[in-house]
């Protein structure tokens, strides 16, 4: 269950930082607020890229330890 709530809190993070950026890059940019959705979506990809070869478990765009990942089959398994 604790792997779970890291899991949607990880999820839920990135994606509030994700849609922040993606507004204020707009504010700073002074473009079309509709722009928010593709910039939010580009760092979206960059994020998982990173996190899938630098970060998290291989093969998953988990920025969680592979200890913690939800995605990591339990020992023995």
């Amino acid at each position: 269950m604790q792997r779970l709530v890291l899991d949607i809190a990880e999820r839920s993070a990135w994606t509030g930082a994700q849609a922040a950026l993606g507004v204020a890059a707009v504010g700073v940019a002074d473009i079309p607020v509709w722009w928010a959705a593709p910039i939010a979506l580009v760092l979206a990809s960059a994020k998982s890229w990173v996190a899938g070869r630098l970060v998290g478990r291989a093969g998953t765009a988990s920025t969680l330890p592979a200890t913690k990942d939800p995605a990591t089959p339990p020992m023995g398994a």
